[in-house]
């Protein structure tokens, strides 16, 4: 199974690759930046459906164009939605304090915004993936993950992706940037559900 993964974080697709692996499917994933795509997708979407999808529709069409064939092509978006703030950063979580902004000013922003809500019960969040898959027959399959946690009080450990420093997930009473990296993979699971999702619907095809 060959895959161009929309992304040009390496990262994340080491992170896929395992996953793959680990249920057993033999996949030789492309970034964005191994087939030549360079050009910027404007996420106008309202819902992280809309936006994955758009981000697929977009690699689909620069394949088509450049020959590129028998590949799946896998897209995604994900945010943190906050309860108390009516979903907020959601959709717009890359850009929540504007174009550009730091983690840290990203994270003050919500921060700030959350000082009303000093209880746990009203700092209620979740981590959301969705993945957008178009099959090399322009089927398209979506799978959706969640994690469910609460927004920390300060910030832990700076670094990694943008929001894990302010989540700490149910069952946990510190930040995903603080747990060890074995105790973090176990836990931090909404784009591993949502990638389950996609192998589930990939076996029920007899996709190889």
């Amino acid at each position: 199974m060959e895959i161009i993964y929309g992304t040009s974080n390496k990262n994340k697709v080491v992170s896929m690759t395992k996953i793959f692996r680990e249920n057993n499917i033999n996949a030789k994933l492309y970034t964005l930046k191994d087939i030549g795509f360079s050009q910027e997708i404007i996420e106008d979407g309202k819902t992280f459906e809309e936006n994955s999808e758009i981000k697929a529709n977009a690699i689909k069409m620069f394949c088509n164009k450049n020959n590129i064939k028998d590949k799946i092509i896998i897209t995604d978006d994900a945010g943190l939605c906050v309860d108390k703030l009516n979903g907020e950063p959601g959709v717009y979580s890359a850009r929540y304090a504007g174009e550009g902004a730091t983690q840290v000013q990203i994270l003050e922003k919500v921060l700030d915004k959350m000082k009303p809500y000093q209880c746990k019960e009203d700092r209620t969040c979740t981590f959301v993936c969705v993945l957008t898959a178009i099959l090399p027959d322009g089927e398209k399959i979506v799978g959706r993950g969640e994690c469910n946690g609460s927004v920390a009080m300060t910030p832990g450990k700076l670094g990694g992706l943008t929001y894990i420093p302010i989540f700490i997930p149910e069952g946990f009473d510190k930040p995903l940037s603080d747990l060890d990296e074995k105790t973090y993979e176990a836990t931090h699971n909404h784009r591993d559900i949502a990638v389950k999702k996609l192998i589930k619907e990939f076996k029920l095809r007899d996709i190889k």
